[in-house]
């Protein structure tokens, strides 16, 4: 059995769409953000010492695994059945890895750097500071973070106009893996007819059963 270490509104809900399109059976245990810090709880470090999600365990294979990407790569090599990953060695295959490895590693960092810079200027501090830390964060979205994301959704959009999925025709665990930043990002509100192909791509994933699945299964997501 699988289970499935599942934090509310955070990327373990995409691990959730992939278990359902790969009709495994898992289950799952449930964490919640606090309320005010919005970080996981303590209780997810007897998991695993980060103490982030997703993590699973498979008591099959008696192994425990953290990281989306991972846990991504895990499931689909060991329970896919040639599905959910491009042949080995094809040029469809190695764009599967280098989308599983741009998500975290170019899109995600300004996203979650734009997230902290937001939260700190509504957080509480004297008056007289207030100003000068509203100034700094607004530089660095302007400057740095902005820019960066920008650079990146322009590249994904220009993709998508020319491909179904991540990988060409067939859905893999690259869309999987880059589900969760887009479809934030469409939330907030970033994205929409400025990007239309991957505003388009949001919700043509977002009605496939399977994900719907995960979303019953997987409680508040705020996301969806």
């Amino acid at each position: 059995m699988i289970t499935l270490h599942h934090l509310n509104n955070s990327r373990s809900q995409r691990i959730l769409w992939l278990l359902e399109e790969l009709n495994l059976e898992y289950r799952i245990e449930r964490y919640q953000r606090d309320p005010v810090t919005i970080m996981a709880p303590e209780s997810l470090k007897a998991v695993h010492p980060l103490g982030k999600s997703p993590v699973i365990t498979d008591d099959q294979t008696r192994i425990t695994l953290a990281e989306s990407g991972a846990i991504i790569e895990y499931l689909v090599q060991t329970y896919g059945k040639e599905k959910f990953s491009p042949q080995a060695g094809t040029a469809a295959y190695w764009q599967y890895v280098y989308w599983l490895h741009f998500c975290e590693g170019s899109l995600m960092p300004p996203l979650v750097m734009n997230l902290v810079l937001s939260k700190m200027k509504e957080s509480p501090m004297p008056f007289f500071i207030k100003p000068i830390a509203k100034m700094i964060a607004n530089k660095i979205v302007e400057k740095f973070s902005g820019p960066n994301i920008k650079r990146s959704l322009d590249f994904i959009e220009q993709h998508l106009s020319q491909n179904d999925w991540f990988c060409g025709e067939q859905i893999s665990g690259a869309d999987i893996q880059m589900s969760f930043p887009l479809e934030a990002s469409v939330a907030r509100g970033a994205i929409g007819e400025n990007y239309p192909h991957i505003f388009a791509y949001v919700k043509k994933f977002q009605a496939r059963p399977a994900y719907k699945k995960g979303l019953v299964r997987g409680g508040e997501y705020d996301y969806a």
